[in-house]
């Protein structure tokens, strides 16, 4: 099958298209031919990319963590889910990924895919609902009435954080630029805030949930917004390895969820919850959205490839 797996020779790391042997589903696995995955642009530099789970060296990583397609073949002992069925949803992180006709997962990391959503729309969801889910949600425990400030609330997760907020009856602030202020008012905010015209800090104050995206000095300046029992949630991935006891209990990865893939699927098909595609790109020129090197990008939304090419014009 073709695929697009991590060179060793090139630094920093670097996609190189390929021909590898196709899966074959395990017990209690799925194969899943890959219409379209969805990027996570700092996913070549992450430890799971780079290594096994025992912490050896993994060689030829195949990135790309959510996706959308059809069930080509399952493994013994799966039941519930039909060949031929379209699903969407997430692979392991230690996984070879869905930047590739095939990939295998698990049946509890898929869904049915939105009925209303094209394959490529559908492949855009899963990391990003999900984490905002189980950040606002699950982690900071979100109440109606509670105010959340959202940084990068333009972008995948921010969007969907933005929505869920609102859905779920809290006041949001989200940080975004200029040409995109009316884009996260739209989704629900009832505050926009420029981050380059004047700090937010000297804007926001008496903060409930700070839902964090962007990481680094944003999320260092976001501590003083913070209301006294305030919750701070990041996703960024500088404070992974952090030593840093606040943070720690800040960030989190997010993990696969069949139950809340199928809700957030109905919610879409229900027009509660919208997503949008920042630009879309084939698997051939799948290293350009890794780096960045995508044209006619609006900033809004996720990239992703289109791995076969009926998908790419739909």
């Amino acid at each position: 099958m073709k695929a697009m797996h991590l060179s060793e020779s090139a630094k920093p790391p670097a996609l190189v298209e390929d021909s590898i042997p196709q899966p074959q589903p395990g017990r209690g696995e799925l194969l899943i031919r890959v219409y379209a995955a969805g990027v996570t642009s700092k996913e070549l530099q992450w430890y799971p990319t780079t290594h096994d789970k025992n912490g050896e060296p993994r060689r030829h990583a195949v990135p790309g963590h959510e996706f959308s397609g059809v069930v080509a073949a399952v493994g013994a002992a799966v039941t519930g889910v039909a060949i031929g069925q379209e699903v969407y949803g997430m692979s392991d992180w230690f996984a070879d990924g869905a930047t590739a006709e095939f990939c295998i997962t698990q049946p509890s990391s898929v869904a049915p895919k939105p009925t209303k959503l094209t394959h490529i729309e559908a492949a855009s969801v899963p990391i990003c609902a999900l984490t905002a889910w189980q950040g606002l949600l699950d982690r900071a425990r979100l109440q109606p009435g509670e105010r959340v400030l959202v940084h990068g609330g333009a972008g995948g997760v921010g969007m969907f954080a933005i929505q869920l907020a609102r859905i779920h009856g809290a006041r949001v602030t989200a940080t975004a630029s200029a040409r995109n202020l009316e884009f996260v008012k739209q989704l629900g905010a009832e505050r926009a805030v420029d981050y380059h015209e004047v700090p937010f800090e000297k804007q926001i104050s008496a903060i409930d949930v700070v839902f964090d995206t962007v990481g680094g000095e944003t999320l260092q300046r976001s501590w003083s917004v913070l209301k006294t029992g305030g919750r701070m949630i990041t996703v960024a991935a500088d404070s992974e390895a952090t030593a840093d006891q606040r943070l720690k209990q800040a960030f989190f990865i997010v993990e696969p969820n069949q139950g809340q893939l199928i809700r957030i699927a109905q919610m879409l098909d229900a027009g509660d919850l919208h997503t949008l595609v920042d630009a879309v790109v084939p698997l051939a020129q799948a290293a350009a959205a890794y780096t960045g090197e995508v044209r006619r990008r609006n900033g809004r939304g996720k990239v992703v490839i289109a791995i076969t090419a009926e998908e790419s014009v739909r």
